[in-house]
């Protein structure tokens, strides 16, 4: 007969003990849990932001730096003084020269001051085609114009049109040819003189900008607020050689009273 199988003792407690383990890996009673697995995820950041910030900030700086180098070099290049200008001249006529209707025979040619008509050239831009009278002009830069001439036989049509650019549209300026004077170009204004070669002088800008009308600069013309308008002479200028229409030919002048001046009157 066949002997009936029994299971041993050393399987079914292997049988056991591995049934216990499973007990105790999946909680059963007097087993240890595992702990949960938790996924840690760590924040992003905003990298985008910081790159456009970043890039706010140095293009803030860039225009900052860029405006800060254009007002250091404006600064450089600004005139406070006609000293400040190479070449300019400067001389001492007093306020208040006579009035007269002969010829003035001038120490400086063209004339920065002195004796002179009683009517004066008008100087509200104006760009002349004709040798105006000397002494009609005088009497505009005593009321603040900048008066620019040049010699028509060395300076081109072109270049009378880049002076005739800087003239037009200026009121307290004024432009005429000077025949025979002992430059290309000269620049006159009560006082002070400035004679260059070239009509790409950057100190013809600088004397023009900075001496037109300037009440800031001791000296400089003496008839303050006096007007530059003159249509009469626009209309009818009178130019080297032609007789004064006379002392009463303009009205509403500041008056003037003789004094001393550089200047002489021709007998």
């Amino acid at each position: 007969m066949a002997k009936d199988r029994k299971p041993q003792d050393g399987r079914a407690r292997g049988g056991a003990s591995r049934s216990g383990a499973g007990t105790a890996l999946t909680g059963g009673r007097g087993g240890r849990t595992r702990p949960p697995v938790t996924n840690v995820v760590a924040p992003q950041r905003p990298w985008g932001l910081i790159a456009a910030a970043v890039a706010v900030v140095v293009f803030a700086a860039a225009v900052i730096t860029y405006a800060v180098v254009k007002v250091n070099e404006a600064d450089a290049g600004r005139i406070t003084s006609p000293d400040q200008i190479a070449g300019v001249r400067s001389f001492d006529y007093s306020a208040g020269q006579q009035h007269v209707t002969t010829p003035v025979q001038y120490t400086e040619s063209p004339p920065v001051g002195g004796p002179h008509d009683g009517e004066w050239a008008d100087c509200t831009g104006t760009v002349y085609d004709v040798d105006i009278r000397h002494e009609n002009a005088v009497h505009s830069l005593e009321h603040g114009a900048v008066w620019i001439t040049y010699d028509p036989d060395r300076v081109s049509p072109d270049d009378v049109a880049t002076l005739a650019d800087l003239v037009e549209g200026e009121y307290g300026r004024m432009l005429s040819p000077y025949a025979g004077q002992d430059s290309p170009i000269s620049l006159q204004s009560w006082n002070h003189q400035l004679k260059v070669d070239s009509v790409d002088d950057p100190r013809i800008v600088q004397f023009a900008d900075f001496l037109t009308l300037n009440a800031d600069v001791e000296g400089h013309y003496p008839e303050v607020g006096a007007s530059c308008e003159n249509p009469q002479f626009v209309s009818d200028p009178l130019t080297v050689g032609d007789p004064s229409r006379g002392t009463n030919s303009m009205t509403t002048d500041a008056p003037t009273t003789p004094t001393a001046g550089a200047g002489t009157s021709a007998p």
